[in-house]
């Protein structure tokens, strides 16, 4: 059943830094009104994003990316890295979480991309694709009561400069069938060569207020706080939102599943668990942060820090919740058998240097 959708509006920002767009994001999540679907859209330029639980290390050459004036940027979603130049158009469903409908969302991206001739279907629960090859990832979070829905579409995006920005491992890569980044993806342009930002925003307004049954009006930014905004936007421009703290850990477990990566990074102390860092391209952004704070504390022992993942989890939540928390715990049970007191692994002193 459809949300009770009375009002759908329509901003597009002109700043191409991801800091700002991020934070104009957040605060039209915070402040969605009630009956009202926002679609906001935007684009970085020579951006890395990655997601809420994700090593920057270990998604980015960071220094050399960087050094080539490159944004690196932390979303507030879960899921994997994703960059973005101008040939990029990001877009944001913001909406109540009684009008948020990730559905019906994603059926005005599919329709505007079909009006360009473009064969799109959508994939599991975060992928647009044509012909199996991806054009747009999307990842989901909620704040206060309001959800937002966020994705790419590749318009015609630098692919040999999407490869040498991001590092992505090759777990990963071979879980999806294939040898490279380059491999998996595919530019509009295939499809629709004259494709421009312009045209492909003006069909994604058509497609909202059809899919929606009503007149897609522009945003008023007036009514939002714009010191609100810069406030948000030093905050995660921000080493400590965007790097978070690398701990000096002692055990590094780690094991890739059919919904995602992760990896625990425990500095273990005097027969406890001093520090935990949980690191994870998973796309329930805040069931991995739980798991990382529960830990910290508890004693090394399999059996107990298994209990306290199940437990942090919230399993009762949903089904996939409860299937990936069972999935970590048989992990750390089955990795730590055998390790020391001091939870030593191979090569684990030499990655804390790193």
């Amino acid at each position: 059943m459809y949300a009770m959708i009375s009002a759908i509006k329509v901003i597009r920002s002109e700043d191409t830094a991801p800091y700002g767009n991020i934070a104009l994001e957040r605060v039209l999540t915070r402040h969605a009104e009630e009956g009202e679907c926002v679609l906001f859209l935007w684009q970085n330029r020579n951006t890395v994003v990655i997601g809420r639980n994700q090593n920057a290390w270990e998604e980015c050459r960071v220094k050399r990316f960087r050094e080539n004036q490159g944004f690196l940027a932390r979303r507030l979603s879960g899921g994997g890295a994703v960059y973005h130049d101008l040939g990029n158009l990001n877009f944001s469903f913001l909406a109540r979480k009684a009008d948020f409908d990730p559905a019906r969302q994603s059926e005005v991206i599919l329709r505007a991309v079909r009006k360009l001739g473009v064969p799109a279907e959508r994939t599991g629960r975060n992928d647009l694709e044509a012909e199996d090859r991806k054009f747009s990832g999307n990842a989901f979070y909620e704040e206060r009561g309001r959800c937002c829905h966020h994705g790419t579409l590749m318009m015609h995006v630098d692919l040999d400069r999407m490869e040498e920005a991001l590092t992505v491992p090759r777990a990963k890569l071979a879980s999806r069938g294939v040898s490279s980044v380059r491999a998996r993806v595919v530019n509009l342009r295939e499809y629709c060569p004259a494709l421009t930002r312009e045209i492909l925003e003006e069909r994604l307004t058509e497609a909202f207020a059809e899919v929606y049954g009503l007149r897609a009006e522009m945003l008023d930014r007036s009514r939002l706080d714009e010191e609100e905004i810069r406030r948000e936007a030093a905050f995660l421009a921000s080493e400590e939102w965007i790097l978070g703290r690398r701990i000096p850990f002692s055990a590094a477990l780690e094991r890739r599943f059919p919904w995602g990566g992760v990896r625990l990074e425990l500095s273990v102390k005097d027969g406890r668990v001093a520090e935990a860092a949980c690191w994870s391209d998973a796309m329930d952004a805040e069931m991995i942060r739980k798991i990382g704070e529960a830990l910290a504390g508890c004693i090394w022992d399999g059996d107990v820090l298994a209990e306290h993942v199940l437990r942090a989890a919230g399993t009762e939540e949903s089904e996939d919740r409860g299937r990936m928390a069972l999935e970590i715990a048989r992990m750390i049970r089955e990795e730590t058998d055998g390790l020391g007191e001091g939870g030593e692994t191979h090569g684990a002193e030499e990655n804390a240097a790193v």
